[in-house]
């Protein structure tokens, strides 16, 4: 019998996240107030927080000081966001719905759409380097989660692994191809909220290491799960079009390896992900019970 209700665990650190946007995100010049609108438009769409939940599930297992995470944790969601607004872009997916609303761009126009994602890119390095509202983060371990995070979020991560996705669309999709843009597109982003939480909870090297790798397989699985998704579920269960993926000939799991495959790799990513927390104890749980929802999702 499961008695963890993830749900309720999630929304608890969410309302955290919702509760610092609402004191952070607020007008500072009038001449900028409608940027800011776009910008809180889809920060206030109604994402999973799955990211903050990681960031506050991975420092748990460390300390449990957990005010001075929350701002971390809002700046990546913060620039999770400004991913999401530039990939729903014509030139990009070219999407008109996220999270079962009209995305950004439909809302207030292209250019305020690039805008509002620019600003949050760049928004999310200043919530993390704020003297501030981290008076409790040492300057090294400000530098070092600033510093990783542009590692998982630029060429080396997140961007690169969008480049190679639009790079392989309508092409033969290979393991390799697929499992870079995968690994970097979704999973580098994830994996560094995972290591994150050690980064703040000083754990050791080797913790670091622990989390980044059970960030990436979790990401892994999060990205293959998606793939079956878009074949498998309907528009109103994800919130925005499905299909798409065998429309725009994209390289996925799915396409490459079919439904049950692809299944059975998350399945895999999923127990080794477990695997790699399970000594840490009952600390981990969290961690544990992310790691299933993963692979459970519907939406």
């Amino acid at each position: 019998m499961n008695d963890f209700n993830l749900k309720g665990y999630v929304g608890f650190w969410a309302e955290r996240v919702e509760k610092f946007f609402e004191s952070y995100m607020v007008p500072a010049d009038i001449h900028a107030s409608g940027l800011l609108k776009s910008m809180n438009y889809s920060l206030s769409a109604g994402g999973k927080r799955m990211r903050p939940a990681v960031i506050f599930s991975s420092f748990g297992i460390f300390d449990n000081y957990f005010d001075k995470v929350t701002p971390y944790a809002a700046a990546v969601e913060v620039l999770h966001t400004y991913s999401l607004i530039h990939d729903d872009l014509p030139a990009m997916d070219n999407d008109d719905f996220r999270r079962g609303k009209p995305t950004n761009h439909k809302v207030f126009g292209e250019a305020t759409a690039i805008l509002a994602g620019d600003a949050l890119l760049t928004k999310a390095f200043e919530i993390m380097l704020n003297k501030e509202i981290n008076p409790d983060i040492e300057a090294p371990l400000m530098a070092e989660a600033a510093f990783k995070l542009a590692l998982a979020a630029g060429d080396k991560g997140m961007v690169g692994g969008q480049f190679a996705d639009m790079q392989a669309e309508r092409t033969d999709p290979e393991a390799e191809t697929v499992d870079y843009i995968h690994m970097h597109k979704t999973a580098s982003l994830i994996a560094y909220c995972a290591e994150l939480g050690a980064i703040l909870g000083y754990g050791e090297d080797i913790d670091k290491a622990n989390m980044k790798a059970y960030g990436r397989k979790i990401g892994l699985a999060f990205q293959v799960v998606d793939d079956v998704l878009d074949v498998t579920s309907t528009s109103e269960e994800l919130g925005k079009s499905i299909g798409k993926d065998e429309a725009e000939g994209k390289a996925t799991y799915a396409a490459l390896y079919g439904v049950e495959r692809s299944m059975k790799i998350a399945s895999e990513l999923t127990a080794e992900a477990i695997a790699i927390v399970e000594p840490y104890g009952k600390a981990a749980r969290p961690c544990i019970e992310i790691a299933k929802y993963v692979l459970e999702r519907k939406n």
